[in-house]
């Protein structure tokens, strides 16, 4: 580059700032005062205007690190300009990484982003080229199968024989935890002909397991069976995992020896999960024998081992049991985490033993385990329960002394109890509290509110908060919707629960059983049946099978109304169905024939009831006196 004159520099040193006018690109205004010869051309003093930047100076001033200049003219940029640059600057990833911090999404496109990632993908580190593919995943410009094949285009562009672009790709999806578009650009690299690494492909396994989506695990083992992608131990974790939570625990004793056939040796984590996997299903027994299998076999047993185990032992009321074993690893040397002592804190919370759960609270205090966040909310909800609500929020006070945050699960815990005792106020106070400390009310904190705002009859307010929560972007769930539609049911104002389930419909939130029962328990209780039986069609013609609650609820309301014709023939059909009557069946209908005068039917009923080994209880009977005249007799004579 040619040095600028003397005197073009000290015309530059006068100007504040030069204003660019591009064909295409508007008016910038640029300032230079800390601008050097690598960065300009000569210029005419008498000039106030200079070309747009090229893609040769732009990576030369890349490559001079000048980038204040690059911030400053970063707006003027074209995407072609950019994806030349990049391409001149392939062999130098580094900076390559440092220029997308000043790539302005306004002037960049697909190539420039394609290109930035093959490039920076050939740096040792995997991590700055993860990040910056997560960076580009969030920003949802580009659909995933446009990104994959502009990467293949910028491979071969490129010249690159790696395909380590792809991987990091699924992986970024993977940490997003957006499992469908990793398993679609699994499916893209096997049509390209690429092989994912096994590491990629246990990273969506693994996730497919945390999300609970396991057929789509199987189906991606079976590819990578197809394809001779090698697994590992860690590949046959997972899916022995899989399988404990699908509750096929002989088949995950199966993938056991399948791995030892394959030539890998199961290692601690594999037993930990074959033990965890039988305390899930409440097999002690089970986890009991892989347990000691462990200990024949030679493999050094973990906290893990021992923790899994107690919390069984805790979840089975087996507290002796669980004292003796957390007594037994401290005899071996193996410490207890704060896990190992959660489980016993909450197992003696669920029982109510509050004296032993604050016992092992201090214990492990005492040998310096620190409680976690989790120790605290089973101790709150605990005391919750019991109506110590004073006693919970000094807890709250000591988390903050142990510098522990409370969390959604906290705030959740104390909403739910004040909710159930009508304490309304302190309720959205700590609602209010947990958004002003930036902690995000969760289905569960909105549905505990919506039922207090039900039981103090104000459903003006609790479809105001409704509307608030949907602003907030935030989508209700079917359990938030049943609790405003049972609000209104319970309130008489089916009008409204009904707008409630057209809203459902809008926001794609598919109404259950429990909807449409209540729906139908609303009309019912206004005599309106034949409103609850256009429901009752309804639910059926969307695939949703009506249960006994459904049929009773219909059997009440023609009871209700004297209409005994079409409560017995309900009950007909609910039999027809499969569903058996319960005791509410049979009430309904006796105390509907008492009404009627029909004691002899109703006597029918109640000997048909007892043959059935269900209990007559109080209602039955005061139905009884009050229609039949020989009630005693009846009594006396057949029951």
């Amino acid at each position: 580059m040619k040095s600028c004159k003397l005197s073009d520099l000290r015309k530059l040193k006068r100007l504040n700032s030069i204003t660019i006018f591009g064909s295409n690109q508007g008016q910038y205004t640029l300032h230079f005062s800390s601008l050097s010869t690598c960065e300009t051309k000569s210029l005419n003093a008498k000039s106030t205007h200079i070309h747009l930047v090229t893609p040769q100076s732009l990576e030369k001033s890349i490559s001079c690190s000048q980038w204040h200049f690059v911030e400053q003219i970063s707006d003027t940029l074209t995407p072609t300009t950019i994806s030349s640059a990049l391409y001149n600057l392939r062999a130098s990833p580094a900076l390559v990484l440092k220029f997308t911090e000043y790539m302005n999404p306004s002037n960049t496109d697909i190539e420039c982003y394609c290109l930035s990632i093959a490039i920076i993908c050939q740096l040792p580190s995997p991590k700055p080229s993860l990040q910056f593919i997560k960076t580009v995943i969030s920003s949802n410009r580009f659909c995933y199968n446009d990104v994959f094949n502009g990467l293949v285009d910028a491979r071969e562009r490129l010249g690159i024989s790696s395909s380590i672009m792809f991987d990091l790709w699924i992986k970024g999806f993977c940490e997003l935890k957006r499992a469908n578009e990793a398993f679609k650009c699994f499916y893209l690299m096997k049509q390209k002909g690429f092989l994912p690494k096994i590491e990629t492909c246990n990273h969506m396994l693994s996730l497919f397991l945390r999300l609970n989506h396991t057929h789509t695990a199987w189906v991606l083992f079976a590819e990578m069976f197809r394809l001779k992608i090698d697994s590992t131990v860690c590949t046959y974790n997972i899916m022995i995992n899989v399988l404990c939570k699908e509750g096929k625990l002989k088949k995950a004793k199966e993938f056991v020896g399948n791995m030892e056939a394959m030539g890998l040796k199961p290692n601690v984590i594999t037993y930990n999960t074959l033990i965890n996997g039988y305390c899930m299903k409440r097999n002690l027994d089970g986890a009991r024998r892989v347990f000691e299998g462990m200990k024949k076999k030679g493999i050094q047993l973990d906290t893990y081992s021992y923790g899994a185990l107690v919390s069984g032992m805790c979840k089975e009321g087996r507290f002796k049991e669980a004292s003796d074993l957390l007594v037994k690893m401290e005899e071996l040397g193996i410490v207890p985490t704060a896990i190992t002592y959660n489980a016993l804190i909450d197992g003696y919370c669920n029982k109510g033993n509050l004296e032993m759960a604050f016992h092992y609270r201090h214990e492990m205090v005492e040998k310096g385990i620190r409680p976690s966040v989790s120790t605290y909310n089973s101790l709150i909800h605990a005391l919750v329960f019991e109506g110590k609500e004073s006693e919970a929020e000094d807890m709250i006070e000591e988390m903050g002394e142990e510098q522990l945050v409370p969390n959604a699960i906290t705030y959740n815990i104390l909403i739910n109890g004040y909710c159930r005792s009508g304490k309304a106020q302190k309720a959205f106070d700590l609602h209010d509290e947990m958004l002003s400390k930036g902690i995000q009310p969760t289905h569960i904190t909105y549905t505990s509110l919506i039922n207090v705002l039900n039981k103090r009859n104000r459903m003006t307010k609790a479809d105001n908060l409704f509307a608030k929560i949907i602003d907030r972007g935030v989508l209700p769930d079917i359990v938030m919707f049943n609790a405003l539609i049972d609000g209104h049911c319970a309130n008489k104002n089916m009008e409204r629960a009904l707008l409630v389930l057209k809203e459902m419909d809008r926001l794609k939130v598919y109404p259950d059983e429990v909807t449409y029962n209540t729906l139908m328990q609303g009309h019912c209780r206004e005599g309106r049946v034949e409103e609850a039986i256009k429901l009752f069609d309804e639910m059926k013609r969307r695939g949703i099978d009506p249960d006994h609650i459904s049929f009773n609820t219909l059997i009440s309301g023609y009871s209700r109304r004297g209409d005994m014709k079409e409560a017995l023939m309900v009950r007909d059909v609910m039999v027809s169905r499969g569903c058996s009557p319960t005791q509410v069946t049979y009430n309904a209908l006796i105390q509907g024939l008492c009404k009627n005068k029909e004691g002899h039917r109703a006597e029918e009923l109640l000997k048909e009831m007892v043959g059935k080994g269900i209990s007559p209880d109080d209602s039955t009977y005061l139905s009884l006196i009050e229609g039949i005249e020989s009630v005693d007799k009846f009594l006396e004579n057949d029951i």
